[in-house]
């Protein structure tokens, strides 16, 4: 309401007196050590930092005008959409939205209640409303997203039914859900964190879209209800939970409340400072279009939002804390609602405390029902944390939706919803003579969401240095070095040359497959890009640091290496000449350095042609590079085809395999130079 303008606590009001100055003289507070087990890891970590820094300064641009932000910001809730593969929207299906049971409390009923988010991902959750309701009443509602607390197949929301008791008690119907990954139909939040599944980045799929989703669907359910308000409704909830409050507040204008709790850091905690170590994959959206992360908080505004962290927490440093804080002050000023914006910082590590709760329900008070007296009762029905909590308020299997494993449904697609979620790129063969109408929205889009951040030319790779007679050091952008090498014995200068794209486990090799490839008098290199030989860095399952910190920022370590044969053929095309216009430069590679030479193939045109030794056939496959949201446009068959007219040769995969290639390079008239061995 906008009468309201006391301030919380007193620290509250010093933090922010000293956000400004504090954003610039907090010390960063890491995560763990950084690696330096390989020799590259130096390398990959200021490069990370560097263009951290570089999307960070972006933000200065939010906060030009209220105009100006004003005029962007439908742009931005389009890519923000896109970034949590929620673009093309959901449609709206039917909730079916189910109570299994009842229960009858001190003051409060819970509703053991399910709906389907979209058919086969059900959302399992317990409504709290007060006992006792005057006829024709409408509620302020709540909804509370649940954090990172393991409660079996009782699911997560068990551990915070102290919540929705204390809001049912004081009025509100308040519904709190289960997560995806500990909820009673349990699926996973972990895939690049720890199982390996780099489809996901290739799919767009982050869980972080699936439990905004659930929450947008929430307040869907919350607002047929005929003891809600459907213009009062508040979002909350702590780590997890507080990452989805922020998901869901900024995906649904009709959150009127935003009460997150410890659940956002910003892009200089997680890269720089390796805080994203800390988190799954939930906490995340991919950063297609290379935002500063506070942007996704500043979509909330200007409604109310009380900003709440803890001053030792690991997770959510207070670097981080003030950073964003200051940040968000700023844009709620624009609003002329600087008193909608509010911080509270509890003193302790990672968890609820008194003074948080009181914090949380006093704001949500405050705004939703205009009263913002003290909270004197917020300790009633605490279920402890840690290993062994309790003593629950109710008995955690008497929460249950589904009471049985038998009643769990049959249909539900929550356990492999990471398959179904984003919905695969359809693309159809080309029509004769429409090859280039084909190929052209492919390109394009390819170049907004899977190589957004490459620069409209990319320059040829620069020499650093020779390690010996037949070894160059380069560099293909800033901070970004690789190997490449010349094979002894071989002419210096030919009628083209060849281009041989390795794969880690080559580094240092001239492989096998190179034996016969390359036509006479051409002239054979080897390009070790980033990552790979001596510029490989570390890697630990989890956390998989350097190809989730590089999604963080818009891109993927693959791409990076698109980029790097890029910027070597074009070197390659001046070294033999001393300038442009030099011998063909043509590509190769086997498995999924193959992969990558067609893609640098297909962004560069100048690129005479490519030998693909056994390709991968699809993107969802584990070995396949992983490109930000190239499954939302194309899969490998087609972007093959985009090859067309140049010459195209494919090694030891079946015709058959390439279907969409032969029917792209017939639509060109060019099926002669697509060649099967």
């Amino acid at each position: 309401m906008k009468t309201y303008t006391c301030r919380f606590l007193v620290l509250s009001l010093i933090v922010l007196g000293l956000l400004a100055a504090a954003a610039q003289l907090a010390p960063a507070q890491p995560l763990g050590r950084p690696d330096r087990d390989s020799p590259g890891d130096a390398m990959i970590q200021a490069y990370l930092a560097n263009e951290t820094a570089r999307l960070s300064a972006r933000y200065d641009d939010d906060l030009k005008s209220l105009a100006d932000w004003r005029a962007k910001r439908p742009e931005y809730v389009d890519e923000y959409f896109y970034m949590l593969g929620l673009s093309p929207p959901p449609e709206k299906t039917p909730l079916a939205a189910t109570v299994t049971g009842t229960i009858e409390g001190d003051g409060y009923v819970v509703e053991m209640l399910h709906y389907q988010s979209r058919p086969g991902l059900y959302v399992t959750g317990n409504l709290y409303r007060p006992a006792i309701v005057k006829a024709g009443e409408k509620l302020p509602a709540i909804f509370y997203v649940c954090g990172h607390s393991g409660r079996g197949r009782d699911g997560n929301k068990v551990a915070y039914q102290s919540h929705g008791i204390w809001f049912a008690r004081h009025g509100y119907v308040c519904l709190v859900v289960d997560s995806l990954q500990l909820g009673e139909i349990a699926a996973t939040h972990h895939g690049t964190y720890n199982l390996r599944r780099w489809w996901w980045h290739s799919r767009g799929y982050t869980p972080a879209g699936v439990e905004a989703l659930n929450g947008v669907r929430g307040i869907d359910y919350l607002v047929t209800r005929p003891d809600v308000d459907p213009d009062r409704i508040a979002v909350t909830g702590i780590s997890g939970g507080g990452a989805a409050t922020f998901w869901v507040a900024a995906a649904d204008d009709r959150v009127a409340v935003a009460v997150p709790v410890s659940g956002m850091a910003d892009l200089e905690s997680y890269v720089p400072n390796r805080v994203i170590n800390g988190h799954c994959d939930c906490m995340f959206l991919y950063n297609t279009f290379q935002w500063p992360w506070t942007r996704i908080a500043g979509l909330i505004a200007p409604r109310p939002m009380l900003f709440v962290n803890s001053d030792q927490d690991a997770i959510f440093p207070m670097d981080a804390n003030e950073r964003i804080s200051a940040r968000l002050e700023r844009l709620y000023s624009f609003y002329g609602a600087g008193d909608q914006f509010d911080v509270v910082v509890s003193v302790g590590g990672h968890a609820y405390r008194q003074d948080i709760r009181q914090a949380a329900y006093r704001f949500i008070n405050a705004h939703l029902k205009g009263d913002a007296s003290p909270i004197t009762d917020s300790e009633l029905d605490i279920v402890s944390e840690g290993g062994k909590p309790g003593p629950y308020p109710i008995a955690p299997e008497t929460l249950r939706v589904f009471p049985g494993d038998a009643d769990i449904p049959a249909d539900q697609l929550n356990t492999t919803m990471d398959e179904h979620f984003v919905p695969l790129a359809r693309v159809a063969a080309p029509e004769a003579g429409g090859y280039d109408a084909w190929k052209r929205p492919l390109l394009a889009e390819l170049r907004r969401v899977s190589f957004g951040y490459f620069p409209d030319t990319i320059p040829a790779a620069k020499v650093l240095g020779d390690v010996d007679a037949n070894t160059q050091r380069l560099q293909s952008e800033e901070g970004i070095e690789f190997r490449l090498r010349y094979p002894a014995g071989q002419a210096a200068e030919g009628k083209s040359v060849l281009l041989a794209v390795l794969n880690g486990d080559e580094a240092g090799t001239t492989p096998a497959w190179l034996e016969d490839l390359a036509a006479k008098g051409q002239v054979v290199v080897l390009c070790e890009p980033r990552g790979t030989g001596a510029t490989r860095w570390t890697r630990k399952n989890g956390p998989n640091y350097v190809e989730r910190s590089h999604a963080l920022l818009g891109r993927t370590v693959d791409a990076g290496r698109v980029w790097d044969v890029i910027a070597t053929a074009k070197h390659l095309s001046g070294r033999f000449t001393g300038g442009e216009g030099g011998p063909a430069v043509f590509v190769a590679g086997n498995g999924p350095a193959a992969v990558v030479a067609a893609y640098a193939a297909v962004l560069d045109e100048r690129i005479a042609g490519a030998t693909l030794i056994a390709p991968s056939t699809t993107h969802m496959d584990g070995a396949a590079p992983q490109l930000l949201n190239v499954l939302r446009v194309c899969d490998v068959p087609d972007a093959l085809g985009m090859l067309a007219p140049r010459p195209l040769a494919i090694v030891g995969s079946a015709a058959e395999q390439f279907t969409k290639t032969t029917a792209a390079y017939s639509a060109a008239a060019a099926s002669q130079r697509l060649t099967f061995k």
